[in-house]
């Protein structure tokens, strides 16, 4: 009860059947804030405390990482929506 904690949460919305409309926001939260977030609309990440701006500023000149995060709607979300689509229908 007396330590830091950490986590980080990778989400995925969409309202079209075709997934076109696919957004994915990965959040980087500390003691229960979020201090760095992702969100593919924007295409980079925005902090929102003094060490998540230091460390949005460091990750978005780095193309891997970005190149990494703005792959994530195709590869997280996208993919795992595909499949999720598919065992449902498959049900139906």
């Amino acid at each position: 009860a007396n330590g830091y904690y950490y986590s980080r949460w990778a989400k995925c919305f969409h309202g079209s059947r075709d997934f076109s409309d696919m957004l994915f926001i990965d959040n980087y939260i500390f003691n229960k804030d979020v201090y760095i977030q992702f969100n593919s609309t924007v295409g980079e990440f925005v902090g929102y405390t003094a060490h998540g701006v230091y460390n949005a500023d460091l990750w978005n000149k780095n193309p891997n990482i970005l190149q990494q995060e703005r792959a994530g709607v195709d590869t997280y979300c996208k993919h795992n929506a595909e499949l999720y689509q598919s065992a449902i229908a498959d049900k139906t």
